[in-house]
């Protein structure tokens, strides 16, 4: 007997609604931001970027204490042992072992070396300067990376929802396929295709399963969570007007991007700093001017005169101006501009190449944004046609009009129709979170 078929309809709408089912059950977990904020906090490569930071701020310190004056304390004590015995000049007779104490007091202070103190000093702040932009830049970049492992957490699990939705259909195709062969409406190879497409459909899912796992761990890797602790991800609602958002002009995210982002600041310190290294290597060829200032005094014994006696008897004060005039040193002053200017050139390099690197960039990203967008659209255009024809192609095939290869054709022209949807859909959302962060912009969903 046969039975009441199943409208292909109804079964079209329950695999559109499982989707929307399965989101709402998924309330809690990490949102896109708490994941960033987390990650800026924990990542190790960020508080490496940051120890670099005080190492710069040390160099720093070190190069302005270079113009101070030095003063450092000197003693030493010694014993000398003679086998002749010697006499002091009161004709007293010393034995064969002396003792002394001497001790010094030094001052030291540069006047004048061709700028390259001054300039030193300089390029040790813009090396700073630089160092906190790149930890700056280093931020930036964690955010990308996360923004990009957590979109692609959220593309594989619609992906998989999508395949439990084809696994779901087939597994009422074989059961309405069953009542039809029963009826003697197909044969036992038409009934056969149609377990064969619904084995296949598992098998998918369970991929899907797989590679989601493998994203989600992905980016709780890049939190660097524990081993033990949970870690899930909350599902955003996802609307038409989230990705189709518009698009900003080129020129004004390039603008905005010169203007904003630390690695192009950074570049100019690089650039700066190059500057001041030519300036530092051309003082050397300049005369230097130093002053030093000494005070000494010490002790012998054996000569009849008190310890304290002889340390005032003996004091020596000393006050000394130097002046050094580089004139043939094997060209190393030459040399060592050169190379310096040669730096120079090399930076400035650099520094161009990241400018039109990150043109370069934006453009790419803002062409996937529009074309994914454009893409999006016409996909959803095409699903609707593709899901109005699955419907009408599943009743034929219930009425017998239509056999099971048209049926199947249909259901995976639906399924590749919703599956185009999808990847267009991250695509552009993913392009137009690299164009905010790029126009320092938070990322966020």
């Amino acid at each position: 007997m046969q039975k009441t078929p199943i409208p292909g309809i109804l079964l079209l709408a329950l695999t559109l609604c499982l989707s929307q089912v399965s989101r709402a059950q998924n309330t809690e977990g990490w949102t896109l931001r708490q994941c960033i904020d987390y990650a800026l906090q924990h990542n190790i490569q960020i508080r490496t970027q940051e120890v670099s930071l005080e190492t710069a701020d040390a160099s720093l310190e070190q190069a302005k204490a270079q113009q101070y004056p030095t003063l450092n304390f000197s003693s030493s004590f010694g014993t000398n042992f003679q086998n002749v015995s010697t006499y002091n000049e009161y004709m007293e007779k010393n034995g064969g072992v002396s003792v002394s104490n001497s001790f010094g007091l030094n001052s030291g202070l540069s006047l004048y070396q061709g700028g390259r103190l001054r300039n030193t000093v300089r390029q040790s702040q813009v090396q700073r300067d630089a160092s906190e932009l790149d930890v700056e830049q280093a931020r930036i970049d964690l955010e990308i990376s996360v923004a990009q492992a957590f979109l692609q957490v959220l593309y594989n699990r619609e992906a998989l929802d999508l395949n439990r939705q084809a696994e779901e259909l087939s597994a009422r195709q074989v059961d309405r396929g069953q009542q039809l062969f029963e009826a003697g409406s197909i044969s036992r190879v038409e009934l056969s295709q149609l377990k064969s497409q619904h084995a296949s459909d598992q098998y998918q899912t369970v991929a899907a399963e797989n590679t989601l796992e493998s994203a989600r761990l992905q980016l709780k890797q890049l939190l660097e969570l524990g081993l033990d602790e949970p870690f899930e991800v909350r599902y955003p609602e996802i609307d038409d007007a989230v990705v189709g958002m518009p698009v900003p002009d080129l020129a004004d995210a390039y603008a905005e991007a010169l203007a904003t982002l630390p690695q192009i600041r950074s570049s100019e310190l690089d650039l700066e700093s190059a500057e001041l290294g030519v300036k530092i290597a051309q003082g050397s060829a300049l005369p230097s001017i130093s002053m030093n200032a000494g005070l000494s005094t010490g002790y012998s014994s054996g000569t009849g005169v008190t310890y304290f006696d002889q340390l005032g008897n003996k004091l020596g004060e000393s006050l000394g101006l130097n002046l050094s005039l580089p004139i043939f040193n094997g060209k190393q002053v030459r040399t060592n501009v050169r190379k310096a200017q040669l730096q120079r050139e090399s930076v400035r390099l650099q520094g161009e190449s990241t400018r039109k690197q990150l043109l370069s960039t934006i453009e790419s990203v803002r062409n996937d944004a529009i074309a994914a967008q454009q893409r999006y659209f016409a996909a959803k255009s095409q699903l609707e046609a593709a899901a109005e024809s699955f419907r009408l192609v599943s009743e034929q095939f219930e009425a017998g009009i239509k056999n099971t290869v048209e049926l199947l054709t249909e259901k995976n022209n639906y399924l590749s129709a919703r599956s185009q949807q999808l990847q267009a859909k991250y695509q552009a959302l993913l392009s137009e979170k690299l164009l905010e962060r790029y126009m320092n912009q938070p990322i966020d969903l």
